[in-house]
């Protein structure tokens, strides 16, 4: 009894494959932290651009 336990505990601690989800769970939060640090000031450069073109054509601006 106490052998099939220390066997299955034995193979779950050396069992891989959770340790790949992981990782891409990690490289994933990273990339999405990076999508969001990066893309709101150009968000906000895309749409300056935008409203000088509306005013431009005579338009109003969107704040």
């Amino acid at each position: 009894m106490f052998l099939k336990l220390y066997v299955k505990v034995r193979v779950f601690f050396e069992s891989t494959e959770g340790a790949s989800a992981i990782e891409y769970a990690i490289v994933a939060a990273m990339v999405a932290v990076v999508v969001v640090v990066f893309i709101a000031p150009i968000g906000d450069q895309v749409k300056e651009i935008f409203n000088k073109i509306t005013v431009g054509i005579g338009g109003t601006a969107v704040s």
